[in-house]
């Protein structure tokens, strides 16, 4: 198949490899040995996909993608710090991926744990509250913005903000790819994943990907 050039077309390839992967008809691309060796002089992914680290939520899988279509980059609750912004920017400058996704799924545990701090003030321990600390200011606006309280939410209203505050954060902090969605290079994208069915939604989009 050829690669995808533009934000529109790179999330058809996406969504169409995602239906595959719903219907159970994969066709499992760029995998084979011919294609690794290619692979081994260079790199051209058409997207960036930034997602939790859940283990049932594997980029590569759920959108029936292969070796070298995809950049991934992975947080526990796809929270951001610099490094992850630098990875994304890595993506889309250097390597040329024309669309980058922000993957939020339902169950989201940092989701949880950050609801469950705010309501309760407790805080986990270690390096966990980092990322719990990065979660937070997704969802704590929900409280006093008429929407009641955290704890009597549906986990899917919290998990959709933190999706579309991310999507957010990237184009405040990273002014390259602010530029590249001003220019039309390139679309920032919310998806949510459902775990039951393992279909994915588009939930917010700065750029344009209609075909």
């Amino acid at each position: 198949m050829p690669r995808p050039t533009t934000p529109a077309e790179a999330w058809s390839a996406l969504r169409e490899g995602n239906e595959r992967f719903v219907r159970g008809e994969m066709l499992h691309p760029s995998q084979g040995v011919d294609h690794r060796s290619e692979l081994s002089v260079a790199q051209y992914p058409f997207a960036v996909i930034f997602g939790c680290s859940d283990s049932r939520v594997a980029a590569e899988i759920i959108f029936d993608q292969g070796l070298g279509d995809v950049f991934v980059v992975r947080t526990a609750g796809h929270v951001l710090d610099t490094t992850v912004i630098g990875s994304i920017e890595y993506g889309v400058d250097v390597l040329g991926a024309s669309l980058v996704v922000v993957l939020g799924h339902d169950s989201c545990g940092a989701v949880a744990a950050a609801t469950t701090a705010l309501t309760t003030g407790e805080l986990p321990t270690g390096f966990v509250r980092a990322i719990v600390d990065r979660v937070i200011p997704s969802i704590v606006n929900l409280a006093g913005g008429g929407f009641g309280a955290l704890d009597t939410l549906d986990p899917a209203v919290l998990g959709h903000e933190h999706v579309r505050h991310t999507v957010q954060m990237l184009q405040g902090y990273s002014r390259s790819l602010a530029e590249a969605v001003k220019e039309g290079r390139v679309a920032i994208v919310g998806l949510e994943y459902t775990l039951a069915d393992g279909t994915v939604h588009l939930t917010e989009s700065l750029g344009d990907v209609e075909v």
